[in-house]
C-alpha cells in the first residue's frame, strides 16, 4: 500500500535513502537559517522590534539542520550533495519568491515592503513545513530513532507559522493589507508548483536508490500531480488566509538549544 507512512518507512529503513533525505532536509534548514540571520541584521529602524524574532526563527532553522546531521551521525553516515532539482529553497528563489540572496548580501537596510515579502514567504513555506511535520509526527512521533527530532522540529514549525500569521495581521492593520494579500496569492501558487517539482525529483531519486519498479514510480508521480491539481483548486487558500493564532508572540523567547544527539 502506497501510504505516506509506508513510503517514509522505506526511506527510513534504507541507509542511502535516509542519507539523501536528511541531507536534503539539512541543506534547506541551513539555508533558511542564513536567510533569517541576514534579514534580522537588515531590519529597518521602524521594525527593529521584529529583529529578535527573525533571529530566533533563523536560530531554529540552524538547529534543525544540526538535528538532521546528528541523525546521520548516529548511523555513521555522512551528508551527500543535494541534487539541484530537489533544492526547495533555491528553486523558490529562482521563481522570485522571498528576498533575493543578492539583496541579502548587501549591507543595506531593508524596507517595510521587504519585510512584508519576507513574512509572506514565511507564511506560505511554514504552512508547508508545519503540515509535513504534523504528518511525520502522527506516524513517527514515537519512533525510537527519529521520534524526538520529529517532535522538536514540528513544535518549532508551528511556532514559525503562528509568528508569520501574527506579524502579517499586524502589518495589515497598519495599512499593508493589499500588498500582503497580493503577495500571498502569488507566492502560494508559485510554492505549489515548486513543491510539485521537488516532490517529483525527490521521488525519482528515492525510486532509483530503493529500486522501485516502473509501475510504482508512475503511480507515485500520478499521485503528486493529482495533489498539485487539488492544491491549485482549493488547497492554496490555506496558504493565503490569515487568522490570529492561539500561540501569541510565539518567537518572543530564546530558542531552545539543539539536542546533542537527535
Amino acid at each position: 500500500m502506497l501510504s505516506a507512512r509506508s513510503l517514509f518507512q522505506e526511506i527510513l529503513d534504507h541507509d542511502e535513502s535516509f542519507r539523501l533525505f536528511c541531507s536534503i532536509a539539512a541543506g534547506g534548514e541551513a539555508q533558511g537559517g542564513w536567510e533569517n540571520g541576514r534579514i534580522a541584521a537588515l531590519v529597518p529602524d521602524g521594525e527593529r522590534a521584529l529583529a529578535p524574532k527573525i533571529a530566533r526563527h533563523g536560530a531554529d532553522e540552524d538547529k534543525h539542520g544540526r538535528i538532521f546531521r546528528a541523525l546521520l551521525r548516529k548511523r555513521g553516515l555522512a551528508p551527500v550533495p543535494v541534487p539541484p532539482e530537489t533544492d526547495y529553497t533555491m528553486l523558490l528563489e529562482r521563481r522570485g519568491i522571498g528576498l533575493a540572496h543578492d539583496r541579502l548580501r548587501r549591507d543595506e537596510p531593508l524596507t517595510v515592503r521587504d519585510i512584508v515579502v519576507y513574512l509572506a514567504h514565511s507564511r506560505v513555506t511554514e504552512q508547508r513545513a508545519a503540515d509535513q511535520m504534523a504528518l511525520l509526527s502522527r506516524h513517527f512521533g514515537d519512533h525510537p530513532e527519529i521520534g524526538r527530532a520529529v517532535r522538536v522540529i514540528a513544535g518549532d514549525e508551528d511556532n514559525h507559522l503562528a509568528y508569520a500569521h501574527e506579524e502579517l495581521l499586524r502589518l495589515a492593520a497598519a495599512g499593508h493589507g493589499r500588498l500582503i494579500l497580493r503577495t500571498l496569492r502569488a507566492y502560494a501558487l508559485a510554492e505549489i508548483r515548486v513543491h510539485r517539482d521537488v516532490s517529483l525529483a525527490v521521488m525519482a531519486h528515492m525510486g532509483r536508490v530503493l529500486g522501485w519498479p516502473r509501475a510504482k514510480r508512475a503511480l507515485l508521480a500520478a499521485g503528486i500531480h493529482a495533489a498539485y491539481a487539488r492544491e491549485r483548486l482549493v488547497g492554496r487558500h490555506r496558504m493565503t488566509a490569515l487568522r490570529m493564532p492561539e500561540r501569541r508572540d510565539a518567537l518572543g523567547g530564546a530558542p531552545a538549544p539543539a539536542p546533542e544527539a537527535a
